[in-house]
């Protein structure tokens, strides 16, 4: 019985990603191999990042990324990354989906995937995660600091409030 409140305890201390506080690090690999770690990797840039939890969340985190890639792709000042969240029994697969991943991915686009393997019930806690196949989204100033959170298939209207949001971040100094 001592065992479940420390458990309890400890998921507590795990709380939602706070707008203005610096990202918790991110431990993952980019699908050229190379380690990554947010938001170090996105240093100096402003990031939208892209969390799925599930096989189908790859749906609306693509639909998220293709429509920010098209807006801000050009921009040097702005990255993205797409981040498969695979937990439990996954990291047995991890060589398979890496491999799986490496091949639908031009080679111009694996240093903007990142896949994490474990981990993953903090950062649904971190994320707020409620909807199975979400993309859970996280936009980063150019100093790693959250500016800007929402989950969900793609929207329009939600869209706007993040291009507005990048906009912004982009004339700070």
């Amino acid at each position: 019985m001592t065992v479940l409140p420390a458990i309890l305890m400890a998921t507590a201390l795990i709380s939602a990603l706070p707008i203005g506080e610096t990202l918790p690090p991110l431990r993952g690999e980019f699908l050229t191999g190379r380690q990554a770690q947010l938001p170090e990797a996105a240093s100096g840039r402003v990031a939208l990042l892209a969390l799925g939890f599930t096989y189908n969340s790859r749906f609306p985190v693509e639909a998220w990324i293709g429509r920010f890639r098209k807006d801000f792709g050009s921009n040097p000042q702005v990255t993205f990354y797409e981040i498969p969240m695979i937990g439990g029994m996954g990291r047995l697969g991890k060589w398979f989906i890496d491999s799986g991943m490496r091949r639908g991915t031009p080679r111009s686009d694996q240093e903007n995937v990142i896949t994490v393997y474990g981990g993953t019930d903090s950062w649904k806690q971190r994320v707020g995660y409620q909807s199975l196949d979400a993309a859970y989204l996280v936009l980063l100033d150019k100093r790693g600091a959250v500016r800007w959170r929402h989950s969900g298939a793609f929207d329009e209207n939600a869209y706007r409030d993040l291009n507005t949001q990048v906009t912004g971040l982009l004339r700070e100094p």
